[in-house]
């Protein structure tokens, strides 16, 4: 991989362009005692970051943009940065049969290890969540390069998920020191992803509540809204779900636990091939969800499929939308209202070969919600993929 010189951070006006989008969701607080001005990186633990990579740029159009390795100096893992617009994967792998790493992919399969969140003061940022309740997963470090320096701290989340803490205000770089910008041999295509909209976490039974408060009292969130049994049901499974913001709206975290029912649940599912509590989607936000969904079809990105009968009041369910009803039908996507506008969302089928870890992509037009109306089709959806797996 050839190295390149990147003039600028990246990530510098991350959130300059999506204020608006994200600040709608729950307006501004004054007192934020952790202000957070975006996600900076979501890192993956894989069983092989170099395919992982390949697929993220064929079938996403992430573009790579950084690497760091044995080539680099870092003899135990191998770590590959892709991007595009401003969303940053970091997907990495152990070199070693029996690193931290190596377990976590035993246990787990590949799924997030870090949903990094970016700060002005890591060090502050740090300081008010462990004196709030929160368990450090790793102490404040400077690190430095030719491009400046980066402050981070991590602190420990749901299962073996933890929040990075990251400072990058005197960095030029194309992401961390000790990582390479690289050019990827790869002629890649973006498919319009522009932001992370949310990340949803399942939890096990009766610890939604629990790590919800973690959220309010550690972090200073807000839930913004909530879903009991009897709004995300079928006939055969049920779950519960509250969503909890950051003070500025950027930062969306829906906590999921599983619910009675007479079989299965998706949140069951995940829990017993995940092994524990973990991120279960995320969600990316597009301008035009029409062209985004037909390339990543044709690129060959499996979505849940949608009967032809939830189409046929959609009109009368939803009112009326920009998008030509047609398209909409065809790409199997959803759509949903609320008070501010109404959105258009589709969920992939799980990336991996465990049934966890999967997709939304989603465009706002102007609706705040997160696709209540979707709920029951979307999780009949998930169910014919669970009775096709035998897990239902």
């Amino acid at each position: 991989m050839a190295g390149i010189s990147y003039p600028y951070n990246p990530f510098q006006s991350y959130n300059m362009e999506n204020t608006s989008t994200f600040a709608q969701t729950t307006g501004t607080t004054t007192d934020d005692f952790l202000p957070l001005l975006g996600t900076d990186y979501i890192e993956f633990y894989v069983g092989n970051a170099k395919q992982a990579a390949y697929y993220y740029q064929h079938a996403w159009g992430y573009k790579l943009v950084a690497y760091a390795g044995p080539e680099t100096g870092v003899k135990d893992r191998a770590s590959y940065v892709l991007m595009q617009d401003k969303i940053r994967l970091v997907l990495t792998t152990s070199l070693l049969p029996d690193s931290a790493i190596s377990e976590h992919v035993k246990k787990h399969g590949d799924g997030v290890k870090v949903l990094a969140l970016w700060v002005e003061d890591a060090a502050k940022a740090l300081e008010e969540t462990l004196k709030r309740g929160a368990k450090q997963a790793a102490p404040l470090a400077s690190i430095q390069d030719a491009h400046g320096e980066v402050r981070t701290a991590s602190i420990h989340t749901y299962g073996e998920t933890i929040h990075t803490f990251v400072e990058r205000k005197n960095y030029k770089g194309a992401f961390l020191p000790g990582f390479q910008p690289v050019n990827s041999s790869i002629e890649v295509k973006p498919v319009g992803l522009r932001y992370v909209d949310h990340c949803v976490g399942n939890v096990g039974w009766g610890e939604m509540n629990t790590w919800v408060k973690f959220y309010e009292d550690v972090l200073g969130f807000k839930v913004i809204i909530s879903f009991d049994d009897q709004d995300i049901s079928t006939e055969y499974s049920a779950l519960m779900s509250k969503v909890v913001s950051n003070g500025n709206g950027f930062i969306k975290f829906p906590i999921n636990e599983p619910a009675e029912g007479k079989k299965r649940s998706q949140v069951e599912e995940y829990l017993d091939f995940y092994h524990g509590a973990g991120v279960q989607h995320i969600a990316v936000a597009t301008d035009n969800i029409i062209e985004t969904v037909s390339e990543l079809r044709r690129r060959g990105v499996d979505f849940l499929e949608v009967p032809g009968t939830y189409y046929d009041d959609l009109y009368e369910r939803v009112g009326k939308i920009d998008e030509d009803m047609e398209d909409i039908r065809r790409l199997n996507i959803l759509v949903d209202r609320d008070d501010e506008g109404y959105l258009l969302q589709l969920f992939t089928k799980p990336v991996e070969d465990r049934p966890t870890l999967f997709y939304e992509i989603i465009q706002r037009r102007g609706a705040r919600a997160f696709g209540k109306g979707n709920f029951k089709a979307l999780f009949e959806a998930i169910e014919r993929e669970q009775e096709r797996r035998g897990t239902l």
